[in-house]
């Protein structure tokens, strides 16, 4: 069996999500990126518009919120690459509305997503870090489960509950030498973001200390530093990149 470490990223084609393949591609790692069917159709153009190495890269099409299907894809990248040394839950989506007016549809599709999915898409992997005695999971939340958004109860609640998540689950993996840990980014210079009217973009900027957004490079290295060597010893954290917009 091959010892090159093996990462799977959820939500691998977002801004954030291609940076954090970047980064690990160019470090050695092999990559499952965990995708949507109806990404599936953007694989190839993905990897051409990227310039990633093809036979680094294996993909992985379901829905987040169909367990049966994604634990089963997640199995079966498991039973071919022998390994996952690192997980990195990134998928995520928003439906924003005041509390007042949220239908309940709003609030359970973000709720699956981004929470409820932590199960499916961990659980097979955390089993297999246990067998292997080693692994890193880390979790992508945002500023805004830490401090609260006007306008996102479902998402700020989704991503304060990946926190929780990651508190319990380092405690269930430390014996085994699984690091949990997760990262907390602010507003992000992703493509979504950047296409955005320039002035409300620089009205975001104008609430931040920094004066800037982050960088999705940025984002992935904080990523990359707690799945190597020398985040060896972190663990139920949660690091949080966001310019001094919220400080603990």
């Amino acid at each position: 069996m091959s010892e090159q470490k093996v990462a799977l990223i959820t939500g691998a084609l977002g801004g954030i999500g291609t940076e954090i393949c970047r980064q690990f591609l160019q470090h050695g790692y092999r990559v499952i990126a965990g995708l949507t069917k109806r990404d599936a159709e953007r694989e190839q153009k993905w990897l051409q518009t990227e310039q990633f190495d093809s036979a680094q890269v294996r993909f992985i099409a379901s829905s987040v919120t169909d367990h049966e299907a994604s634990t089963a894809a997640i199995n079966e990248a498991l039973a071919a690459e022998g390994r996952i040394d690192v997980l990195v839950n990134n998928a995520g989506i928003t439906r924003d509305a005041a509390f007042k007016k949220m239908s309940f549809e709003q609030w359970c599709e973000v709720l699956d997503t981004n929470l409820k999915s932590m199960f499916t898409i961990t659980q097979p992997i955390f089993v297999k870090m246990l067998e292997q005695n080693s692994g890193r999971i880390i979790n992508i939340t945002s500023v805004n489960g830490i401090k609260g958004q006007f306008g996102q109860t479902n998402y700020s609640a989704a991503k304060a509950g990946m926190i929780g998540f990651t508190k319990a689950l380092a405690l269930e993996g430390a014996r085994n030498n699984v690091c949990v840990n997760a990262v907390a980014p602010g507003y992000t210079g992703t493509p979504m973001v950047t296409a955005m009217r320039e002035d409300v973009v620089d009205s975001i900027k104008k609430q931040i200390p920094l004066g800037r957004l982050a960088e999705p490079r940025e984002i992935a290295a904080a990523v990359l530093f707690l799945a190597g060597d020398n985040g060896g010893y972190i663990t139920g954290e949660t690091i949080s990149l966001n310019g001094g917009l919220h400080m603990q």
